[in-house]
């Protein structure tokens, strides 16, 4: 099962962001597939192409990460969740600061979509505070607390929510692995190989460190959708875990 990740060794614990236009996406997931467990799928692919490219990588066999970071009212994200799921997404994402009703209300409305397909519910994760922002962007938005008090704040927001865990940075991973417990989902994006362009990202850390700071998966993208190579960089990712 999906959600007993402790028992599934590392190498299927990565998740590739598609994050470039449908054709080179497509490409590089049928070169990846039988190599990678999940690739990601964001707002910009969904948007233009909607859920049949969700059904085009379930039959290659991947899980799907569908990262649309829902934030609306709770009537919004029930409907949002539901059809989301009903793509037959694997892994969601919505904004924690989107409040306990919104967030249960997704809960309800991918329940409800997983018994239509008569599949396990969807993985459900809060986003606590985007890995390209800083205290700094914190502060200008009129945030008082610290970063790290604001992400623990929202991650334990979201799983007394219900939610399956929460989406964080790798630098954060140690910290809200000791508040959430050993249990809850701790995806980071912001992860790149020693060396690697990082890009728009401000927090961040190896693939190896990110594991060992206590993430239950990482996000990859660029380091593998930008190389010449896809396999062998993703196989490298893979060796140095």
């Amino acid at each position: 099962m999906l959600s007993d990740f402790k028992n599934q060794p590392r190498k299927d614990r990565v998740i590739i962001a598609l994050d470039c236009e449908a054709d080179k996406a497509l490409s590089i997931a049928y070169q990846l597939a039988g190599e990678a467990k999940w690739v990601k799928i964001g707002m910009t692919l969904y948007y233009e192409y909607g859920e049949e490219l969700v059904k085009m990588l379930k039959k290659r066999g991947y899980n799907v990460f569908l990262d649309l970071k829902f934030f609306d009212i709770p009537h919004q994200v029930h409907g949002a969740a539901k059809s989301a799921t009903l793509s037959n997404a694997d892994m969601i994402t919505m904004h924690a600061v989107g409040g306990k009703d919104m967030m249960q209300a997704a809960i309800v409305g991918s329940h409800e979509a997983a018994e239509i397909l008569r599949k396990d519910d969807p993985i459900t994760l809060a986003i606590t505070v985007l890995t390209s922002m800083s205290e700094d962007d914190l502060a200008a938005m009129g945030v008082s607390r610290e970063l790290n008090e604001q992400i623990k704040c929202l991650a334990k927001s979201a799983t007394d929510a219900g939610l399956s865990g929460v989406v964080a940075s790798p630098k954060e991973a140690a910290m809200l692995r000791e508040v959430l417990g050993p249990d809850a989902f701790i995806v980071t994006p912001g992860v790149r190989p020693a060396g690697a362009d990082l890009g728009d990202q401000t927090r961040v850390t190896t693939p190896k460190q990110a594991f060992d700071n206590g993430a239950s998966h990482i996000v990859i993208g660029r380091p593998i959708t930008g190389a010449e190579d896809p396999i062998a960089a993703f196989r490298e990712i893979v060796a140095s875990l």
